[in-house]
Formats: structure tokens, sequence, C-alpha cells
């Protein structure tokens, strides 16, 4: 079963995983977190009221775990998919005769990994490669956000705000009719056990929903100006092209359609829409 889940989300690519003891435990919590948001939104506040309301239930909790699973799925795919790191001491002297480069035609070689290095690439000292159109390290997911799974953080950062804001909303609905009515009769655990798990999930729900919501908006707004995190801290060259509608189509794919917003589906992206960095 979880053989079948990983092949329908790497297909039959060779899992990327950066081994960073301190991005590793990062992803831990970030599982764990949802994972506990799943268990109160489902166990403490829902299935006591499926047999109530079994419209209001029932669709809450498949939306709530559809979204659930589309985050982990996105956050999989973020953390297993290769950023776009270029192979580590390929400047070698074959490599660069194979160019074929014109006079006046420079060649970058990262003194690091000893790589060739391609415009808008940037060494990452913890995963210890070069990353094509970097854009920045996130230990959330240990791996660095590059040019071959910004789609899949994008997603990761929009699924996590949106189950923490449907969880919100969910608690505010919750605590409103638990407080009309006895609270031993809308919670499957006691008043003050429900309380502790409703103030918790409040604390988790608004720092992830503000966190994840910030990083979403600055993502779309760098892919929209086609402007990497790192471009835009080091003021290096403006890589402005096209319209902002294109921008995005280099990111998600390039024909609109359903895959832009499911994990599985890698970015079909036409060769005329990609930005190539031509050494």
């Amino acid at each position: 079963m979880m053989r079948r889940l990983i092949r329908l989300l790497n297909g039959h690519k060779k899992l990327w995983l950066v081994k960073d003891v301190c991005g590793l435990i990062c992803v831990f919590i970030t599982w764990g977190l949802v994972l506990y948001a799943q268990f109160v939104v489902n166990i403490v506040m829902l299935l006591p009221e499926i047999f109530n309301q079994p419209i209001y239930g029932t669709f809450n909790i498949l939306l709530f775990n559809s979204l659930a699973i589309l985050a982990l799925s996105s956050h999989f795919k973020s953390m297993t998919t290769d950023p776009g790191a270029i192979p580590k001491g390929n400047a070698t002297k074959e490599k660069l005769e194979s160019l074929n480069l014109q006079p006046g035609e420079i060649v970058y070689k990262c003194a690091k990994c000893y790589s060739i290095k391609p415009e808008r690439a940037h060494h990452c000292s913890v995963c210890k490669r070069c990353i094509r159109k970097m854009d920045h390290h996130c230990p959330w997911i240990n791996n660095c956000v590059g040019e071959s799974n910004q789609k899949y953080f994008v997603l990761f950062t929009f699924y996590i705000a949106s189950i923490s804001l449907h969880a919100l909303i969910l608690i505010v609905v919750h605590v409103i009719k638990c407080a009309s009515n006895d609270w031993n009769e809308c919670a499957s655990y006691s008043p003050p056990a429900t309380v502790i798990f409703l103030i918790t999930l409040t604390f988790e729900g608004l720092l992830f929903f503000l966190f994840t919501m910030i990083m979403f908006c600055t993502q779309m707004h760098s892919i929209c100006s086609n402007e990497t995190g790192i471009e835009q801290l080091k003021n290096e060259k403006h890589w402005g092209k096209g319209t902002k509608w294109l921008n995005v189509k280099s990111v998600f794919g390039d024909k609109f359609s359903k895959d832009w917003f499911f994990p599985c589906y890698e970015p079909s992206i036409a060769k005329s829409d990609v930005y190539q960095y031509i050494v």
C-alpha cells in the first residue's frame, strides 16, 4: 500500500532526501501537528455530531481530510523531489569542451561543489549542491525550494493555510454550539479535556494560517515577478520576462487544468514557456 502511494506521488523517479537532522525533526513536527489537527477535528468535534447533524458532520469530515491529504502529499512531494540540483563535480575539462563555447562566453564554476553553475543557480550549504532557480532552503520540508519542486511547495502552503482556516471556523461553530448546550453532550471527551484540545488547536491554526498564508503570498509574488527570494535579497539581475500569467505557467504547467492543484501531477511545461538558463 505504501509503495503504491509513493509510486503514485513520485512515479518511477528516485526519491530525493536531504540528510539533515534539524530538517528531519521539522518534518516530523509538521506531520505530527497535521495529524493532531485531524484528531481534534474528527474525533473531538465532528464525529460526536455526525448522528445529530449527518450532513454537516459528513461534509466537513470529507472536506477537512481531503485538504489534509493534499497538504501532506504536497509536503511529501516538496521534500522528496530533486529541486533542480546540478551534478557534483561536472566542471571537468571534457564537459567544458563539449559546451562549444564561443569567444567571450563565460562559464561559472562553484568553488564548493565543483559544478558548472548556470545562471540563477545558487549553492545551498545544507543540501551541499547548487540548485537551479533556488528560492530558499526550507527546514519544514527539509529541502530547497527550486526550479523543480516550487509547485509542490506552493500547494503545501496553500493547503496548510486552508485546513488551518477550516479548523478555526469549526472551532468557533463548536464552541458556540457547546456553550448553548450541555458540554457533556457535545463532545466525546470531558469538558476540561475538550477545552484544552480546542485551545491548543486554536493556537496551532492561527499560527500556521498566518505563517503559510504569508509564505503562499510571498511565493506567488516571486513567481509572478519571476524573481526568487535570493535574487530579491541580493538585488541580483532582474529576470522579468513575459507576462505574469506566463511566469505562473512556467511553474505550474503550460496549460491551466486541474493538474495545477494536485501534487501527484508533474508540471507539463512547454519548452517555449521555460526560461532556459544557458551556461
